[in-house]
This record gives C-alpha cells, structure tokens and sequence, in this order.
C-alpha cells in the first residue's frame, strides 16, 4: 500500500513510521509533509526514500534539495496538497496527522483525488465536517479515525446496525491538572501542563487535554464520524486510559473497547483497515490493572467541553471560531503571552466578537479562521 503522511515528523507522524517498520514491507511511503524539523525530514528520507517532500521553510527545501537531488520537494500549503495527490490512484491511504486547521484543505483534495484517509487531524471534522461528509458520498471514499477514542468507537460499532445507538461515550484521561482546583489553575506553567499523566502527545494536544477542549473537539468528531446526535455523545473521565471509549445500544448493552495507551494500536488498525495486522506491543494485564476509575466531568471545571458542545450544535462558523480561538490562545500560551485560565476566555470573547453564519463554504471556514486568529494575536501578543 502506497502512504502518503501529512505530519510525518510530528507525535502521531513518528508512530506511524514505527508500524510501517513492523510491517514487513506492506507499505511504501511515497509523499511526507514536515515543518521544521529538518534533521529528523532528513533521517526519513534516508530511510523510506519518498518520491515527494513538503516542508514548512522554503531555506529547508532549499537545504534538502542540494542532498538530494532525485527527490521533488516543495513547501506551504500548496505543497501540502501535492502530498497528499501525488502520482495516479492505486492501492492508497493519506495519513493526516498535522495539527490545526490548515488539515482541513488537504483533506478534501485528498477525498477529491479518490483517496482513503486515516485521518488524525481532528480540526478537518471540527471546522469542515459538513464539507467533508458531502464530499465522501461524492467520491466514494473513506475516513478512517487514528483518534484512540474514535478508533475505539468504529471497533465496538463493527457489524452493528446504528440505528440501535443510544449513546456513544468518550472518555477522557483529566489531563495534567485534573486533581488541581480551578483556583490552583491561575498559576500553572506551561511545564505543568505538558506533563500529560498517561499520553505522549505534540504540545497543542497536551495543553487541549488539560482544559478538555479536546474533548470537545473530540464530541464534534464523533457527530460527523458516526451521524450521532450531539445529546447522544457523552464523556467520561476515565483516569487509567485504559477503556478507550464505549457505544451503548437501545437494549442497554455497551460493548467498550480496552487496551493499553499506545497510540500505535490505532495508528495499525487504521492503516490495516478492515484487518488486524499483528503488533508487538504490551498486551493488557487487567488482573494486574485491578481497579477502573470512572468520574463526572463537570463544566465548572471545564468550561469549554460545554462551550466546545454549545459550538458544534449550533453549526455553521461557530466551530471555526472556537478552533480558530483555541489554536492561537493554546499558542499564545506555550509561548508566555497568556496564563492557563485566559485560554478560555480568549475562545469565549471570540465567539461573542464574530457572529456565526450558517451557510457555509470552503472559503468563508478559511476566511474565518484567519480573521479570528489575526484578532488574537494582535490583541494579546
């Protein structure tokens, strides 16, 4: 199977080549996307040898060019989107495993090039899912999830009707501060909250965990993913991250998906997709495990899971205001401009500032996503 990575250098990029290593050469990585990370971009061309590579700089491009000459390259959004439809159709999969919102625009290229999709990048759903799922009946294409918990939902869904779905249940680890009051938030650092109690994450998707907005974004995915109703998708705090999340069906059974955090599990279900390829990793000792935690989740501890839900229900711009919001405060914030707790007043100011607008394109999620980003920065930098 030929890949096409989009993130190849990041968390979720670097995992993905791990279950490429241990497949005994089932797949071939054509097309990489990376950003910065020139030293590692160079490591994977020496080993997986891709036809095409997109990084972020144009100097980058420039340095790997002279190393290697046989090899195409190009860079910024444009060349994103080459990644992804490189060459003619064969037995292909797009890894999407890039961060934020510029996801999005590959996503569809990609679904309009007739390709499957792995799709990590849970921002192409958020801000463009009722672009996305158009063009899926369209093209006749799949998007396959990489997210633990939404991976673990499309398991316990194999062979069962969804119409017998009464509520899907996505759990959640708490994050770094799920022990600390709201009071105890005021003055964490951003060391503090990139030490994630189970996961090994990028830091966007860690500081995300912390104040639940990923979770939120994670409710808006599901809703897409599986055409379930957003008073139907509830969350749990589950702090072991050994139940991945559950499906709850009309006659009150619930089949729940386990295993050990590793997010190589999900990356080789989705690249195996529809089989099981075999994994070495640490198989699950429930015996050892003993105890499973599961806990509320109450909006006064976090207010954007509520405010993340208020979104995703009311459609149309929304969603892309409070990604946009999200994306520049949890930077704003890794970089020192902003405490913990202005996060989310950043994400509320932005949606009382812009309206929403329920008639959605391509060019008015992008116009969107600038503007609102542009107005944080400009204002909190």
């Amino acid at each position: 199977m030929n890949l096409f990575i989009l993130g190849v250098t990041g968390n979720i990029g670097k995992q993905t080549l791990d279950v490429v290593r241990t497949s005994k050469n089932k797949f071939k990585v054509v097309a990489v996307s990376g950003n910065t990370n020139l030293k590692k971009m160079k490591d994977i061309i020496n080993e997986f040898s891709p036809k095409y590579v997109s990084m972020g700089k144009r100097d980058d491009i420039l340095k790997l060019q002279e190393l290697y000459p046989n090899i195409e390259f190009g860079y910024g959004i444009e060349s994103l989107i080459k990644v992804v439809t490189y060459g003619g159709l064969g037995e292909d999969l797009v890894v999407n495993a890039l961060v934020g919102s510029v996801g999005l625009k590959p996503t569809i290229e990609a679904i309009k090039k007739g390709r499957n999709i792995a799709l990590a990048n849970k921002e192409t759903l958020v801000i463009g899912g009722e672009i996305i799922n158009e063009l899926l009946k369209e093209h006749n294409v799949k998007i396959i999830p990489v997210d633990s918990e939404h991976s673990a939902i499309m398991q316990c869904l194999n062979g069962e009707d969804f119409s017998t779905i009464k509520n899907i249940i996505i759990t959640a680890s708490g994050g770094s501060f799920r022990d600390k009051t709201r009071k105890e938030l005021r003055n964490v650092t951003v060391h503090d909250a990139l030490n994630h109690p189970n996961w090994s994450m990028g830091a966007k998707v860690t500081i995300d965990s912390a104040t639940m907005m990923n979770k939120g974004l994670e409710i808006i995915e599901a809703h897409y993913l599986f055409n379930v109703d957003y008073d139907h998708i509830k969350t749990v705090m589950h702090r072991e991250s050994i139940v991945h999340s559950l499906v709850e069906f009309h006659d009150t059974s619930v089949i729940a998906h386990l295993g050990n955090p590793d997010m190589r599990v999900p990356i080789s279900y989705a690249l195996n997709y529809p089989s099981r390829a075999q994994y070495n990793g640490k198989s699950l000792d429930l015996v050892k495990m003993g105890k499973l935690h599961f806990e509320e989740l109450p909006y006064s501890k976090y207010p954007l899971l509520k405010m993340a839900i208020d979104a995703g229900k009311s459609k149309g711009l929304n969603p892309t205001t409070l990604n946009a919001a999200n994306e520049a405060a949890v930077n704003l914030f890794l970089n020192g401009k902003i405490t913990f707790l202005q996060i989310e007043e950043i994400i509320r100011e932005c949606l009382d500032v812009f309206k929403n607008d329920l008639n959605i394109t391509l060019d008015k999620i992008l116009d969107r996503d600038l503007k609102v980003k542009d107005y944080t920065y400009k204002k909190y930098s």
